[in-house]
């Protein structure tokens, strides 16, 4: 549905700005070619340095626009009929749009730079903001503004490959920098910060988003550093503040002596987005021949068809003026740096044929106050075009949305999209493959059947279980429940996964940005009260580190404390409760060096306190072994793999017991309920498990080899 000519800033700006270019592209039927999915032609605002600018989207060029006013009104109304959640109730609609997103690609790059180009004011002008999405803003209410700054190009076209995902969780809104404009950096930071001044005064407890890559991360962190009292979050893609090591550098002479009659091809930049297309290639491999040589073609095709777009983005003044801006950016930005308090992400490239993005990465991260850092060894310089890049997934895993200056990890959470389900589910196919889990529930008339039939589908539900060693457990049953029933767990988990109390020895968080995307939260009463009390299906290990770091001959021993807080946040909420165990660890591995053993070895003692210390407490006050969370890595020893089982027991009712298990007395009777409930699954699966022909890798690859090694086929397993 077209959206109708609508301000980001009804009504709060000077009429003098609000000069308009519409785009003279459209085809006969009256769409433009300005974007590939059918979108009208777009109303840009132009803007002044002297003034904030205006915002504008989509005009409707079939009826030949319509008044401010008006469409103002009318995309409004639109609006509100689709701001929804997207929870489960919208998972096939977005997924149907992640699809159609997937198809975007350099040549809609290309496409809509050329219509940029060609368009009235696509050269010419000031700089301009525009919204790259039909509906002109988000579905979801109240969500963050998201300002994209372009790199070198100025096209403000960098997000095209996540523009629809981003759409969903954010107002868009991208900067048009026309190819002959000559607006100075310092002219660019006044514009972004009278625009977001204007923002936050309108809306201050929103949070806005500056996304930059190169020139765009010098803008980004330029305006920070003259607004830290706003809630600013900078994502920064290869910031060109290292430029002065650039190869962009020797540039600069050559072309201010080169004749203006001598057309001149941009090598490096070129030479940077064949590199694009290799890596492209390179990760596509994995794909069918076919489908690897097609996708090749389109974007050589594609690369040299639009040389001359190219040319006309960045003609050989343009790329003058664009360099010697970077130049003087970037120690601009430097001297500002130990003044930016914004939240910061950092997204370095470790192939950037342009940027030393990688060493600047670390050095910005060592600097700025509140910031993190991702690599992405194998990609290139333009990182938001390459295909295997989901700008969304790296911002909620990274646990960077918010809707306020704090996160909520329950309230602020984005579900998982099918791609990235799928990701996570690929990630762990061989730990799949090679346990081949057995997965066990138990029906209301007490039957246990091999499914999660089960396992109950409405919220809210607490499945509280046995603490495999590291964990092994929680991918197989995270992604089945998922897979077999669409049941998405919530984990609660230790707050080491979302924060370090300082720089060490512990891995860097970065290991568990797909936990964070599954939805796992810190440990703590608030959050598990908001989970409940959004009927969400949560994990709970009350054993914690004590139990997933168990020491020799300890393997399906329980670590709980003494306590049935679980049990009357439960009932407060009517959960069911589901208590499960899982077993198999000791088919996969053997515990060589525990934490006993590593304590009697001096510097593996020194190690495990370092860490220790490094990671935020939990259970501080509790005696004996339930307190004991020291942090370690057990020495383990592989073995020829045999195989997972999960058996979920009957679910325990707690719906109108809530006055009942007030009484700590009966809460705790409820509470060794579940624990010797868990206690008689584990025993149940180890005792079972003897029974089952196909325990043994091999005997499972034999039966396979002649059944088929589809995944659609079920390996049988003990009787039940």
């Amino acid at each position: 549905m077209a959206a109708t000519g609508v301000c980001l800033f009804p009504g709060r700006l000077p009429s003098v700005i609000r000069h308009e270019f519409t785009s003279s592209s459209s085809s006969s039927s009256g769409k433009s070619k300005f974007n590939p999915i059918s979108i009208p032609s777009r109303r840009l605002a132009a803007v002044s340095t002297d003034h904030t600018p205006t915002i504008l989207t989509t005009v409707n060029n079939q009826t030949g626009g319509s008044s401010g006013n008006d469409a103002h009104t009318t995309t409004t109304s639109a609006a509100a009929e689709k701001k929804r959640w997207p929870g489960q109730e919208d998972q096939e609609e977005l997924d149907a749009e992640e699809e159609e997103q997937e198809r975007l690609s350099l040549t809609d790059f290309f496409e809509q730079a050329k219509d940029f180009v060609t368009s009235n004011g696509g050269v010419v002008g000031p700089p301009r903001w525009f919204s790259p999405l039909h509906d002109g803003g988000s579905r979801l209410d109240n969500s963050p503004l998201l300002l994209f700054l372009p790199g070198i190009d100025g096209t403000g076209l960098g997000l095209i490959r996540h523009q629809h995902k981003l759409g969903k969780i954010f107002d868009v809104w991208c900067l048009h920098i026309p190819a002959k404009d000559r607006t100075s950096f310092t002219d660019l930071v006044k514009l972004v910060e009278r625009t977001i001044r204007s923002e936050h005064h309108h809306s201050p407890n929103r949070p806005i988003y500056l996304v930059g890559e190169s020139l765009g991360a010098c803008l980004a962190l330029s305006v920070a550093a003259l607004n830290p009292d706003i809630d600013l979050v900078l994502i920064l893609a290869n910031p060109a503040t290292s430029f002065g090591k650039s190869q962009l550098q020797p540039i600069i002479p050559v072309l201010q002596v080169i004749p203006d009659s001598l057309p001149i091809s941009l090598p490096h930049i070129l030479s940077s987005m064949t590199g694009v297309l290799v890596a492209n290639l390179e990760k596509g491999l994995g794909l069918p021949l076919p489908q690897t040589v097609e996708k090749l073609s389109r974007d050589l095709a594609a690369s040299t068809t639009y040389l001359s777009v190219l040319a006309d983005i960045l003609p050989r003044e343009t790329l003058l003026w664009k360099l010697q801006m970077i130049r003087s950016a970037s120690p601009y930005a430097n001297s500002r740096l130990h003044a930016v308090k914004a939240q910061t992400l950092i997204l370095s490239s470790g192939k950037d044929q342009l940027l030393p993005s990688q060493e600047e990465g670390e050095r910005l991260q060592r600097t700025l106050a509140n910031s993190e850092i991702r690599m992405f060894e194998n990609s290139g310089h333009f990182l938001f075009s390459e295909d295997d890049f989901d700008l969304v997934t790296v911002i909620k895993g990274t646990g960077f949305y918010r809707h306020s200056r704090h996160r909520d990890y329950v309230s602020d959470y984005i579900p998982p999209t099918r791609s990235e389900v799928k990701n996570v589910v690929d990630s762990n196919r061989w730990l799949s493959i090679a346990t081949s889990p057995v997965m066990l529930s138990t029906l209301a008339d007490g039957k246990i059947v091999r499914s999660l039939a089960g396992v109950p589908s409405e919220g809210p539900v607490l499945f509280v279980g046995y603490h495999m060693l590291l964990g092994f457990e929680l991918a197989p049953m995270v992604t089945q429940m998922l897979v077999e029933r669409n049941i998405h767990l919530r984990g609660i988990a230790h707050p080491m996964m979302f924060t370090k109390l300082r720089e060490g020895r512990l891995p860097d968080i970065s290991n568990y940005d797909t936990l964070r995307v599954m939805g796992a939260v810190p440990v703590s009463g608030s959050n598990f009260y908001k989970l409940l009390s959004s009927k969400c299906h949560v994990l709970l290990y009350p054993g914690g580190v004590r139990e997933a770091l168990h020491r020799k001959g300890e393997e399906y021993k329980l670590f709980w404390p003494e306590q049935s807080e679980f049990v009357r946040m439960a009932a407060r909420f009517g959960a069911k409760i589901v208590p499960f165990g899982a077993v198999g660890e000791d088919d996969i591995a053997d515990l060589l060096l525990d934490y006993e053993d590593q304590m009697k070895i001096p510097f593996l003692k020194g190690f495990i306190e370092e860490i220790t210390d490094e990671a935020a407490k939990v259970r501080v006050g509790y005696d004996g072994e339930v307190g004991n969370q020291d942090v370690h890595f057990p020495g383990i020893i592989p073995k020829v793999p045999g195989r997972f089982y999960y058996y979920f027991g009957k679910p325990i009712e707690t719906q109108g017991r809530k006055q009942e298990l007030r009484d700590r007395e009966k809460a705790h009777q409820v509470y060794l309920e579940v624990k010797s409930e868990v206690e008689k699954c584990l025993a149940y699966l180890r005792e079972k498990r003897e029974n089952d022909p196909y325990r043994s890798i091999f005997s499972r690859l034999q039966y396979q080899a002649v059944h088929g090694f589809s995944s659609e086929v079920e390996i049988p397993t003990f009787e039940l």
